[in-house]
């Protein structure tokens, strides 16, 4: 993985007194360093390609009459819910595998200030490839089922719901990032501690806790379906375990950890 390192200079007024980067500035940074990794910037690509691909394969499969937007946009934003949370990885961990941080926290010695970035700059990310994704999919369900009663119906709350389910698991991403600081065993916690958890809470004794503290059951209706208040709090509380702690502990983590030279 190749990299340029980019930093947020701290401007000089006029009085020669230096002043920190802007807000504004920083998440631009935090953007741009998302695509400017061989490894971030295939991943963009790559989900790009296969949302297309998982689109056009879901339109030319069965009758018009199935494919509705709420249909197509499920199998369409899954490539995304795949891949952008390893991106929110790379984005936290460079900073330690790229060496940057030294550079970085050097010039914003508040690090909470530059995870803030991190985090804004990641929900960016996440509702941009959103747009992308109800886009190709509007486009899908126009050459697949034009003039069919039913096909638009509540495209509103579904593409406000797949923002958070999008956004949320975007943030997953980035505490992982967090916690671990390093790429390959966050990007392998992401995805074996989710399915090891799933195992556990399937079994019988756990009855219907399952869908209160997973997040593959809480958040997949979120694109499918338009939920109600008992699924939102599933939802919620999902988050708050693997989301909101997770990132808790991160930024403890971060704003505590040593910066190798």
């Amino acid at each position: 993985m190749s990299t340029t390192t980019l930093t947020a200079p701290i401007r000089v007024n006029t009085a020669g007194v230096h002043t920190r980067p802007s807000l504004g500035r920083l998440v631009a940074v935090e953007l741009r360093k998302m695509v400017n990794t061989r490894a971030g910037f295939w991943l963009q690509i790559a989900t790009v390609a296969i949302t297309v691909l998982a689109v056009t394969v879901r339109t030319v499969v069965g009758d018009a009459a199935d494919h509705t937007f709420g249909s197509i946009l499920e199998v369409g934003l899954k490539p995304a819910a795949v891949l952008l949370p390893v991106v929110g990885i790379l984005l936290v961990t460079s900073e330690w595998s790229q060496r940057t941080g030294m550079i970085t926290f050097a010039l914003v010695p508040m690090r909470s200030r530059v995870l803030g970035a991190k985090l804004i700059a990641s929900l960016v990310l996440a509702m941009a490839t959103l747009a992308m994704g109800v886009t190709v999919v509007a486009a899908g369900v126009l050459a697949a089922s034009p003039g069919v009663d039913g096909t638009w119906s509540d495209i509103a709350p579904l593409i406000g719901q797949s923002a958070i389910y999008l956004g949320g698991g975007m943030v997953v991403g980035v505490a992982f990032g967090a916690i671990v600081l390093a790429p390959a065993p966050a990007i392998v916690a992401l995805f074996a501690l989710p399915t090891a958890w799933l195992a556990v809470t399937s079994l019988s004794f756990f009855g219907d806790v399952g869908p209160w503290v997973d997040t593959g059951r809480a958040l997949g209706p979120l694109s499918r379906e338009v939920v109600d208040g008992t699924q939102w709090a599933q939802a919620g509380t999902s988050l708050a375990l693997w989301m909101l702690l997770p990132l808790l502990i991160g930024i403890w983590r971060i704003t505590r950890r040593e910066v190798a030279v």
